[in-house]
């Protein structure tokens, strides 16, 4: 058994996995009385793997190429299809997302099998340069993901301020239903790519964190951050009622106080759908983040898990590239933590984020970098960012409810290149 052909002990009913069980892994562990505990061993995945280096007649788009096909990618685009490529455009200010180069290499292997590949993201919860789609659209195309540089056009799944959205029935410990971006319906396929990066509230930002999260309604992301309503700043709220008039519960009524009138939300009216955070002008609704770590990583996975289910088989890529202790929606870029180390392919996101985590830890860490510990070889450089955060519990969860394998094969496709 390898590091991560582990055995996850189970304390609900065993899942209905998306990525096949290895059924010789199926077995019952204890037995008290009635009381049963069951052990799941999900079969390996495959992850592919190129290096970042290249020489004379041998760039990292022909690598990159190679790698595709080694990753059966070409069968699985089909003619016509329409293709969403799934990414993180950076909050304005940082510099650390994936170069638009490397989209427009895709987008052009997409377009070569005559279908029809665009770019996607959500609107963000927070206030920042993502919150609709209007001021999305200028922080995409500022960070060079226009049509004329990417060959792709961009579009903003959920709605001009993140409201529309779908339900997708998961039956998980946290939801009975996630709420994802309505256009989740329409497209044919989806392409995930992942800056892999640090991240405050889970350790690493992955595959697993760019699906969930990243696909996720406003109301599905409320949901993941926090179990309590809004609350309304008076301070900063104008009486406009603007809120009021796009809440569908009703919840939210104007009240008189020392400046004039504002708005307040009932809790026991307030539905969660996010409906007053994404349409206030005055950005008067503050968000009451008060989920735990391990709740958040678990809510993110189910949410992905959603997403695969719809849309399976989902293909992933992940750049180990300018790995930076923060994650792209900060409005700023850290040096690097590691080295750069290539770029991953594969259809399996809990595989290729434990890779990408076992590829990063394998690292010498960089001097002059956040990383003030762990830097030696093998050592846990996400641990030592952020030690109050579990990061394991993504990868262990998202296993146990089916979403993926944490055991893998790492495929070398251009080892003629490997130092």
């Amino acid at each position: 058994m390898t590091e991560h052909q582990k055995l996850l002990p189970l304390s609900f009913e065993a899942p209905k996995p998306i990525i096949p069980l290895d059924t010789k892994g199926i077995c019952i562990k204890n037995q008290t009385g009635l009381k049963f505990s069951l052990e799941v061993r999900v079969a390996k995945s495959t992850v592919y793997f190129i290096g970042p280096w290249t020489d004379m007649g041998r760039d990292i788009f022909a690598k990159l190429g190679k790698l595709l096909q080694r990753a059966e990618f070409p069968d699985f685009i089909q003619q016509n299809d329409l293709v969403a490529l799934k990414l993180h455009f950076g909050e304005q200010g940082t510099t650390a997302y994936i170069h638009p180069s490397y989209v427009g290499f895709l987008v052009s292997q997409i377009k070569g099998r005559k279908a029809l590949p665009f770019l996607t993201d959500t609107n963000v919860l927070y206030r920042g340069a993502r919150g609709n789609s209007v001021d999305h659209l200028h922080t995409a195309f500022a960070h060079g993901f226009s049509p004329l540089v990417t060959g792709a056009p961009v579009i903003i799944s959920g709605g001009l301020r993140g409201q529309t959205s779908i339900e997708v029935e998961i039956g998980k410990k946290h939801f009975q239903r996630v709420k994802l971006a309505s256009e989740i319906e329409d497209f044919d396929k989806l392409i995930c790519l992942t800056h892999f990066t640090g991240h405050l509230g889970t350790g690493f930002g992955g595959a697993i964190k760019n699906l969930g999260m990243g696909l996720a309604a406003k109301s599905g992301k409320l949901a993941m951050h926090s179990t309590l309503v809004p609350l309304i700043e008076q301070e900063k709220c104008t009486g406009c009622g603007t809120c009021g008039k796009h809440c569908p519960a009703d919840a939210i009524k104007l009240q008189e106080g020392r400046r004039g009138e504002f708005a307040v939300i009932d809790p026991a009216a307030c539905i969660g759908c996010g409906e007053c955070i994404a349409t206030c002008p005055s950005e008067a609704v503050d968000i009451q983040w008060n989920e735990s770590a391990q709740n958040v990583q678990e809510k993110i996975c189910e949410h992905a898990y959603g997403v695969v289910k719809r849309k399976q088989p989902v293909f992933f890529l992940t750049f180990l590239m300018n790995i930076t202790p923060g994650c792209d929606c900060v409005g700023f870029s850290d040096t690097a933590i590691v080295p750069d180390i290539g770029i991953l392919a594969s259809y399996d996101p809990v595989a290729i984020d434990q890779a990408s985590v076992d590829l990063v830890n394998q690292q010498q860490g960089m001097s002059g970098s956040k990383l003030k510990a762990n830097l030696g070889h093998g050592e846990d450089k996400l641990r030592s960012l952020y030690p109050n955060i579990d990061w394991t519990v993504q990868l262990r969860y998202g296993e146990a409810i089916g979403l993926g394998s944490r055991d893998y094969e790492l495929v070398c496709v251009d080892e003629s290149n490997r130092r």
